[in-house]
C-alpha cells in the first residue's frame, strides 16, 4: 500500500462520476477529497493544481469506489485462519482436509478445529454430515464445521461434551438442535448454532490483527472502500478495541449491533454512533427473522416445493419484531432485518404499519431488508412507501439459482432478488455478497444483475434484469445512501472523499456477458493507494 497522499489529476479515460457530470475530461484529488471535475483544459491552466500528479488512464475507466452494504468484517478476517470447505465433494473430503490440518498444523491438544463453507446442495450425499461423521477423523479436538450460508453447521462429540449439548439440552426458539432417537446429532440451524458458535474460543488477538489486514486487502482488491461488520455482538470488545488502539483499519467499517447481543459493544464504542471515529462506525441494530433458502430455512407464505406444508420457520415472534423497530426509532438508530423469505419480510413489515399507524415515522431510520430473497412482487409497492431499503444478495442467482428454482418452483424461484421489480416500483436497493459466504466481488454481482444466468448457463427471471447503470447504482450511489453517507460518498462530485476505482474496461459500454470478466486494477481511499495491481504506470 502507498501510505502516502499525493494530490493527483486523473485524465485520458473513462470516467463515471455517478452523478449529473457525466463523461468529464478530468478529476482532481486534493487532501484526499474531490477537488475538480471538469475540462482537461481548465485544470492546466489552474496554478492551485501545478503540483498535482498527472495519471494518464490510458483509456482506462476511473469510477467511485464500491460501497459494501452487507457483509461480516471479522468472519471474512477468521476465515484466513480457518479449514475452507468450499471445494469439498462429500463427507470423505470433510474429513479428509480437516485429518490434513491436524496432520500438518499439529494444533496442541485440545485446541478447537473450526472449518467453513461446506454446502450440502453440492455434497454426493445432499445431507450435513454428522457428529458420527467427524468423530472419525478426531475424538480428541473439538470440532466446528460451519455450513456455507453462515445458519447451520455440525459439532462433533468432543466439542458437544465441552459445550454440555445432551439428551436434555433444548433448542431455542427460532432454532433446532436435531436429535434421533433423544440423543443431539451435532446438526444445527439458526438461533440454536449461532449462540452456541459463540462459545468458539476466538483466535489470538495478535493473529487476527493480521487475519484484519488481509480481510481488508481483499476488500480493496475487489474495489470496495467501504465495509461492513453485519453482526456485531459484545464477545467482539477485544478485537476491535484492539484495531482501535493499534491503528489497523484503513477501511470505513460499519458496524451493526445485535440489538440484545451487541449492548456491551454499544456502550463500549457509544462515541462512534452514527459518526466515524478511527473508521469504525455504529451504524444501528440488527435482527434476524429467519434463515436461508438454500438451507430450508427461509420462512415462506407458502410452501417448499414436495413438502406438503413446510414454509420454513421464523426467528422471532411479532412482538418481538415490533420492539425492536421501536427501539431502533426511538434511538434514532437504522434496523437491518434479515429476511429471506416473504413470510419474514411480511413480518418486518407489519410491524413497521403498527409503528405508521401510531404515528412513526418509520422512514427516518431508512429500515434495510437484507437479502429479500424471496421478497413478493407484490411486497415492493408496500415496503417503498415505508421507506424500506432492500439490500439483495442478486448472486445467489448465479451461485445457487437452480437450487432455487428446486425448493420454490419456476414461478417463486425465477423472481429471487426482485430488482427489476423494485425498480419499477422505485424502492432503493442495494447488492452485496454476505461475505465470507462469497467472495465479496463486486463486479460479479453487477454482472449477476444484469444478466441473470445460473454456473449452468440457465437465464432466470428475465423481467428482474436491471441495466448496467442501475447496478452500478445499487453498489455506489444506493449504498451510500443507505448508510446515511450520501453527502460523501457514491459520486464523484466536488467535496466528497477520494474514495475512487481503475477497472480495465468501461462497465457502461462494453457487452453485458464481459462484465464478468472487468478487473479492478486500482483502489484508492480518500487519496491513498490502498490495491494496485502490478502495473506500472499504475503505481500511483
Amino acid at each position: 500500500m502507498n501510505n502516502s497522499f499525493p494530490d493527483k489529476i486523473f485524465y485520458n479515460g473513462n470516467i463515471i462520476t455517478m452523478a449529473e457530470n457525466e463523461n468529464p475530461e478530468a478529476v482532481a484529488v486534493t487532501d484526499g477529497k474531490i477537488s475538480f471535475v471538469g475540462k482537461l483544459s481548465e485544470i492546466l491552466n489552474d496554478e492551485s493544481f501545478k503540483n498535482h500528479k498527472r495519471v494518464d488512464l490510458k483509456g482506462r475507466t476511473l469510477m467511485t469506489s464500491f460501497i459494501d452494504p452487507h457483509s461480516h468484517f471479522t468472519s471474512v478476517a477468521t476465515s484466513f485462519l480457518e479449514i475452507s470447505l468450499e471445494d469439498a465433494q462429500c463427507f470423505e473430503d470433510i474429513c479428509e482436509k480437516i485429518k490434513n490440518y491436524i496432520q500438518t498444523q499439529k494444533p496442541e491438544k485440545g485446541k478447537w478445529i473450526v472449518a467453513k463453507g461446506y454446502d450440502q446442495n453440492f455434497l454426493k450425499e445432499k445431507d450435513h454430515p454428522r457428529a458420527a461423521v467427524l468423530d472419525k477423523v478426531s475424538q480428541d479436538y473439538p470440532v466446528i464445521i460451519h455450513h456455507r450460508s453462515g445458519h447451520m453447521g455440525v459439532f462433533n462429540s468432543k466439542a458437544m461434551e465441552i459445550l454440555k449439548i445432551d439428551k436434555n439440552t433444548q433448542s431455542p426458539n427460532g432454532g433446532n438442535i436435531e436429535k434421533k432417537e433423544g440423543v443431539p446429532t451435532g446438526y444445527m440451524e439458526e438461533n440454536a448454532f449461532i449462540e452456541l458458535s459463540k462459545k468458539v474460543p476466538m483466535p489470538s488477538l495478535e493473529d487476527m490483527k493480521n487475519a484484519y489486514i488481509k480481510a481488508q486487502e481483499k476488500y480493496a482488491s475487489y474495489g470496495i472502500t467501504t465495509i461492513q461488520e453485519g453482526m456485531t455482538v459484545t464477545e467482539l470488545l477485544p478485537m476491535y478495541e484492539m484495531l482501535k488502539r493499534e491503528n489497523v483499519l484503513f477501511l470505513d467499517t460499519v458496524c451493526y449491533c445485535g440489538i440484545d447481543s451487541g449492548k456491551g459493544f454499544t456502550e463500549r464504542f457509544s462515541e462512534h454512533k452514527g459518526k466515524y471515529k478511527d473508521r469504525i462506525k455504529i451504524g444501528g441494530y440488527k435482527i434476524f427473522l429467519d434463515g436461508s433458502p438454500q438451507g430450508r430455512t427461509a420462512w415462506m407464505r407458502k410452501p417448499y416445493e414436495n413438502s406438503k406444508d413446510y414454509c420454513g420457520y421464523g426467528t422471532m415472534s411479532d412482538e418481538a419484531v415490533y420492539s425492536s423497530l421501536k427501539k431502533a426509532l426511538d434511538d434514532n438508530m437504522q434496523l437491518l432485518a434479515h429476511c429471506n423469505g416473504d413470510r419474514a419480510v411480511q413480518q418486518y413489515l407489519e410491524a413497521a404499519e403498527k409503528l405508521k399507524s401510531q404515528g412513526c415515522e418509520v422512514s427516518k431510520i431508512r429500515p434495510v431488508i437484507v437479502h429479500g430473497q424471496l421478497m413478493g412482487t407484490d411486497q415492493l409497492k408496500e415496503a417503498a412507501d415505508l421507506g424500506f431499503i432492500a439490500s439483495f444478495f442478486v448472486a445467489h442467482v448465479y451461485h445457487w439459482g437452480e437450487i432455487h428454482l428446486e425448493n420454490f418452483g419456476k414461478e417463486r424461484g425465477s423472481h429471487i432478488s426482485p430488482a427489476g421489480s423494485a425498480l419499477k416500483n422505485k424502492m432503493i436497493f442495494t447488492f452485496h455478497q454476505d461475505s465470507p459466504v462469497i467472495e465479496p466481488d463486486m463486479v460479479e454481482t453487477i454482472w449477476s444483475s444484469v444478466v441473470r444466468e445460473t454456473q449452468h448457463g440457465i437465464c432466470i427471471g428475465e423481467e428482474e434484469k436491471i441495466p448496467v447503470y442501475e447496478a452500478l447504482k445499487a453498489v455506489t450511489v444506493n449504498a451510500a445512501y443507505q448508510y446515511f453517507e450520501e453527502k460523501e460518498k457514491g459520486t464523484i462530485e466536488k467535496g466528497k472523499k477520494a474514495d475512487l476505482i481503475i477497472l480495465d474496461k468501461n462497465p457502461l459500454t462494453c457487452k453485458n456477458e464481459e462484465l464478468k470478466n472487468l478487473k479492478v486494477l486500482c483502489t484508492i481511499k480518500e487519496g491513498k493507494t490502498v490495491y494496485c495491481r502490478d502495473i506500472e504506470d499504475l503505481k500511483i
